[in-house]
């Protein structure tokens, strides 16, 4: 994980690996949080596919 110290997700993700144990997380853990975090780096440019209205 690259250094981000000023990204609340990047914060938030040490905080709940701090807790979680690696063996506990799931497929798609280091993905979802790294999403997270460009997310807020780039705002309003999300790197998902085509928006779906309530995506589901």
């Amino acid at each position: 994980m690259r250094d981000r110290p000023d990204n609340p997700v990047a914060r938030a993700r040490r905080m709940v690996e701090a807790h979680v144990p690696e063996d506990r997380r799931g497929p798609g853990w280091a993905r979802h949080w790294r999403e997270l975090e460009a997310y807020l780096e780039l705002p309003g440019r999300w790197i998902g596919g085509e928006r779906i209205e309530d995506d589901g």
